[in-house]
């Protein structure tokens, strides 16, 4: 696992445009003897090993995409390729399941099911890998699925896990405000759209603090404020970009006219007018309770996993929620830190590094939930028979 994690890490590609990854995902299968999909969704690899006895089938999904980073980690295995790196551990998920599917192979003919090994491309970049791997059947005669975060903030060994929303809705906005440029010596001739710009970044923050029921959880950033110009020059123009998160559809609705309401107010009352984009990202994972307790059962007995976690909600998004909008499941956390490191980075940073130990606790506990789901739900099929 160490060593294709690293040649993955060496050979990063990014959101939509993997080529090399899936390819290298497809021949391993290949090899392995495994029925194999390729351009699934446009991009994704499905294989899929058919046990020798009949039964269920499981699931099993990981990432492959990395991001627009340049690293700066000084290891053996950095990124060859400048300004793209594997900084959220996405190599690693394509490691862990790759080996795994190894493993299981293996033992296949006493396997009672099937089990579908779902290699998702563009995770990181909205609308996703996802949503149209699954228009193209990577779901299809699917019973349950599973998934897993290598997560750098949280010790080697430790599990989180959290039954109903566990990661947020990703929502996206763009505000362009349209004033009137001038001289900067003459701000009484002009609309100041980076004085409009302030004020609104400012009102903006009133939606959490002031809008949204204080028991729901909720985030406006702004991201980015642009409006380049000479020293001398008030700007024309001025563009805000910035992301929403939130678990509840009702807040999610509320805070995108909230938005729309306030940037409409502010422009107003500086006589500008504005152009206003809300786009939906993926929605909040939100784990089934059946399957959580049932993973978190079969933890307690794999080596490796030292300590199991109710986390709390995370913020950030994933588009495993699509899978889990389809079929039950559930998306838990190996922790990926390494206590022995001076520092820990947190994922999308130029720095960012994983306990490799962290790949065996993941692909031990997905085989063993594999495992124990097959055979119990056989022999439940059995036992109704008689």
């Amino acid at each position: 696992m160490v060593e294709i994690r690293r040649h993955l890490h060496q050979n990063p590609e990014l959101s939509f445009e993997e080529v090399e990854t899936p390819a290298y995902i497809a021949a391993y299968h290949e090899k392995l003897g495994l029925d194999v999909r390729t351009g699934v969704g446009g991009r994704g690899v499905v294989a899929t090993l058919r046990g020798g006895k009949p039964g269920k089938t499981v699931a099993l999904r990981a990432d492959f995409d990395a991001l627009p980073i340049q690293e700066e980690n000084d290891s053996p295995y950095k990124s060859n390729v400048p300004g793209v790196m594997h900084a959220c551990g996405h190599d690693g998920h394509t490691a862990t399941l790759l080996v795994l599917a190894k493993v299981l192979n293996e033992m296949k003919d006493e396997l009672e099911g099937n089990v579908v090994f779902i290699h998702q491309h563009a995770e990181e970049l909205a609308p996703g890998g996802a949503i149209v791997m699954i228009e193209d059947g990577c779901l299809d005669g699917v019973d349950v699925i599973y998934g897993t975060h290598l997560w750098a903030t949280m010790p080697t060994g430790t599990i989180g896990y959290r039954t109903g929303p566990v990661m947020a809705a990703a929502d996206s906005f763009t505000i362009k405000v349209q004033g009137k440029g001038g001289h900067g010596a003459q701000p009484h001739k002009t609309k100041d759209s980076i004085v409009i710009g302030a004020q609104l970044v400012s009102n903006l923050q009133q939606i959490v603090s002031r809008r949204v029921n204080p028991l729901d959880a909720a985030v406006v950033s702004v991201g980015a404020f642009e409006a380049k110009n000479a020293f001398n020059v008030i700007a024309d123009s001025a563009k805000l970009t910035g992301t929403v998160r939130t678990f509840k559809e009702d807040v999610r609705v509320a805070i995108e006219n909230e938005i729309d309401r306030i940037a409409k107010g502010t422009c107003l009352a500086s006589d500008a007018s504005y152009e206003y984009v809300f786009k939906r990202g993926y929605p909040p994972v939100v784990n089934h309770k059946d399957d959580t307790e049932f993973v978190v059962d079969v933890a307690r007995k794999v080596p490796g996993v030292l300590e199991l976690e109710e986390i709390e909600p995370q913020m950030g998004g994933e588009d495993f929620a699509y899978y889990l909008e389809k079929v039950p499941g559930t998306f838990f956390f190996t922790g990926a830190e390494d206590t022995a490191w001076d520092d820990t980075f947190p994922h999308h940073h130029p720095k960012f590094k994983i306990n490799e130990d962290a790949l065996l606790v993941a692909a031990n506990l997905l085989g063993a939930a594999t495992l124990t789901y097959l055979k119990q739900n056989t022999a439940e099929k059995l036992e109704v028979t008689k």
